[in-house]
């Protein structure tokens, strides 16, 4: 064989080897193909699942179905808030692809779309235990805008141009506003603390507080005091357990409203915390009759309007019956104050101040010297004349 055609094979044999390592090189990185926009999920039917389990850096978060609604599972199986979950479903089910990048496994961790090292995981499972559908997002996109994403029952992996934020903790998922009643609705207020028992009343025109039995030579710090009178517009929790019987609930804050509703807390405290039990009570036992003739539009209203209130009080009681509620430091400050902290020594006017103040030194009215009126004069001189 000629060294010309020896040469020429060299050549070839160096180019295939390069072309081998080339190719090796690239089967090992993500394949990106345009795919165009497309769902990620389709045909999701809610009523197939029977639990959620989402998965984020803060926490692993599990939702579970019963008796048709579903339960918060890391908070003693407490009601989940239907609008999240349904917010939850809607928002994967929105989800819509760019591109197909990969279905090689050995990627999925560089993309951070495996459970251990994904950003999120939200898995929606079956009766059975089984999976039905779920969604792992993984790491940014490094050029450009989008996410890696894939279905948790496959290996393809996609962008997301925008993916929803699907984070949150269990607490997400809780109704945290306890309470919320109008101010001009509220009539009184009674705190029970361990330094007795006081009861704040809005005025007559509705608009400020005053302190019943002000004890005397005290007077009422108004500013504090509507701070207590209106714990109640908008109170919410920080937290939810089972009630159990580690807890001593020794005070009260009880809300009365125009409605006849009385809305009772139970407070307990313990490492430095705040713990409240909720109930409701509508305490006009009136019944509402409805007659056959035909009644005025506005005593109708006030019928309509009692029987609301009473099924909301037995609603209320019903939901929050056997819970306890944690409530922030910065909240829970006015369902406890004592009244030693709503009232001050009144101020003293000058003049009775002197009066009081026993080290006051008065002049000695002996010590003055008398100026005699001059009339008073010429008459003893006209009698020393005579």
């Amino acid at each position: 064989m000629s060294d010309r055609k020896l040469t020429i094979l060299g050549i070839v044999a160096v180019f295939m080897v390069i072309w081998a390592v080339v190719q090796s090189r690239v089967s090992n990185r993500p394949k990106v193909e345009t795919d165009g926009p497309a769902y990620l999920i389709w045909g999701l039917d809610p009523a197939d699942i029977d639990s959620i389990v989402l998965k984020t850096s803060e926490e692993t978060v599990t939702l579970k179905r019963q008796q048709g609604a579903f339960v918060v599972v890391n908070k003693d199986n407490y009601p989940a808030k239907t609008s999240e979950i349904n917010n939850l479903i809607t928002k994967i089910l929105e989800i819509q692809t760019l591109q197909f990048v990969t279905d090689n496994v050995s990627n999925h961790e560089d993309l951070g779309v495996t459970e251990e090292k994904a950003a999120t995981v939200v898995k929606f499972i079956k009766t059975d235990s089984s999976l039905l559908t779920g969604v792992i997002a993984g790491k940014a996109k490094e050029v450009g805008q989008g996410t890696y994403v894939r279905l948790a029952s496959n290996d393809k992996v996609y962008v997301v141009p925008s993916l929803p934020w699907l984070g949150g903790t269990a607490m997400s998922y809780v109704e945290q506003e306890l309470i919320s009643v109008k101010r001009e609705d509220i009539v009184s207020v009674t705190v029970s603390t361990a330094g007795g028992e006081y009861t704040l009343k809005t005025t007559d025109d509705g608009k400020g507080v005053i302190l019943e039995n002000i004890p005397a030579g005290k007077k009422f710090k108004t500013n504090d005091g509507d701070s207590v009178f209106t714990a109640l517009t908008s109170l919410r929790c920080d937290d939810v357990k089972k009630k159990s019987g580690e807890l001593t609930f020794d005070g009260g804050f009880v809300c009365r409203l125009k409605d006849s509703t009385v809305y009772t807390l139970k407070i307990a405290q313990k490492d430095d915390k705040t713990y409240v039990t909720c109930e409701a009570e509508f305490t006009d036992k009136t019944p509402v009759t409805i007659g056959l003739k035909a009644e005025p539009e506005e005593e109708l209203k006030k019928k309509e309007a009692k029987l609301l209130a009473q099924e909301n009080a037995i609603v209320f009681t019903r939901k929050h019956q056997g819970w306890v509620y944690e409530i922030a430091e910065w909240k829970a400050k006015n369902l406890i104050k004592e009244l030693s902290d709503l009232i001050e020594d009144e101020e003293k006017t000058e003049e009775n101040n002197e009066a009081e103040d026993p080290n006051t030194i008065k002049p000695d009215e002996t010590d003055t010297p008398k100026i005699e009126e001059p009339n008073a004069v010429e008459d003893e001189l006209q009698a020393v004349q005579y």
